[in-house]
């Protein structure tokens, strides 16, 4: 291996319009055009990746391609002042890893202004941890506390709960003191989502109302939704006057079959959550968040380890929903 290549996983399209992945060796000339350069330590994995990694043409749309929308490491070159090499940052989101060749390679090459630099308290491996699905956990639970929903108000229910947005949401809801209601199909995972925080934990058929009424019982003063579909309608129908619901996936679909009925007559908020182009300045005090008074021991509890060689039982077991927590890459 010469000094200009890198170990990668990329993922290539076949004659008969499959998909192969093969870890192999790139070259940094590969690499696309931008301002800092990045020693990839960690990355982590996300559903996004999954659909990279079998040809979704609506993330990633040119093949052969390396996938991993995060990554953490130090920085080996930079044309920008704002960086120097040797610094720990990270990366998640606008375009890494879905056009952008992305943190499943020892190197990405990037625009500095997706650089963030790596806040005190968190270590390149913590920040991975979070990932994506961690920071998109935290601006939800932001907006909810920015719309105005504290503890005193009632229970939140997060569904999808024991994958990366919703394991972690349930964290940080918990430790601010919420009351959690936990949504998931996994009774197995009782004990998990207990031990992250939640005070209960129901199966996700009581947040999946296809009766095709206009409004439910109200019960929730809010909730984060990974799933779409009929669970975001129900969770929406059954939320009390005035509350909020932060819309951050679609593990079910990308519907929303409901009416305007929550809204107007409950005044209920629908707080779409997007984490790939948050502006910097709210993207950095978020990561903040995160390395300081949102960093709770739990965190350690979320994720398993894995190299690039062992990445592809995780990539299928995310696709079929089967993914507990996070999976945090190593790329040293």
């Amino acid at each position: 291996m010469s000094d200009n290549s890198f170990k990668a996983l990329v993922i290539s399209e076949n004659d008969d319009g499959t998909y192969t992945r093969k870890v192999t060796d790139r070259s940094l000339e590969d690499l696309p055009e931008g301002e800092v350069l990045l020693r990839v330590r960690y990355s982590s994995l996300n559903y996004k990746d999954g659909l990279s990694c079998i040809g979704n043409r609506g993330v990633t749309r040119n093949y052969p391609h390396t996938p991993g929308i995060d990554a953490s490491g130090e920085v080996a070159e930079s044309s920008d002042s704002r960086f120097r090499p040797g610094d720990q940052v990270l990366v998640t989101g606008y375009d890494l890893g879905m056009n952008t060749s992305g943190g499943f390679g020892q190197y990405i090459r990037v625009p500095a202004d997706w650089v963030v630099q790596l806040p005190e308290g968190l270590s390149l491996k913590e920040a991975m941890i979070y990932g994506t699905a961690g920071y998109t956990a935290a601006l939800s639970v932001h907006a909810l506390q920015k719309h105005g929903i504290t503890p005193e108000q009632g229970e939140i229910v997060v569904t999808g709960s024991t994958g990366g947005v919703g394991s972690i949401s349930v964290l940080l809801l918990s430790n601010l003191g919420y009351d959690v209601v936990a949504s998931t199909g996994k009774s197995s995972e009782t004990d998990f989502l207990k031990g992250l925080g939640a005070k209960e934990i129901i199966d996700r058929d009581e947040v999946n109302d296809d009766s095709k009424k206009p409004l439910l019982k109200q019960r929730w003063a809010g909730g984060i939704d990974t799933v779409g579909d009929t669970t975001l309608a129900t969770v929406l129908k059954s939320t009390k006057q005035r509350g909020a619901v932060a819309a951050t996936g679609l593990v079910a679909s990308a519907n929303l079959p409901t009416t305007v009925y929550p809204f107007i007559l409950r005044g209920v908020s629908l707080l779409g959550i997007d984490s790939g182009e948050t502006p910097m300045n709210l993207r950095c005090q978020i990561w903040n968040k995160l390395a300081s008074e949102w960093k709770f021991p739990q965190l350690k509890q979320l994720s398993v380890d894995c190299d690039l060689d062992d990445l592809g039982p995780e990539i299928d077991k995310i696709l079929a929903g089967g993914q507990r927590g996070r999976v945090v890459v190593n790329l040293q």
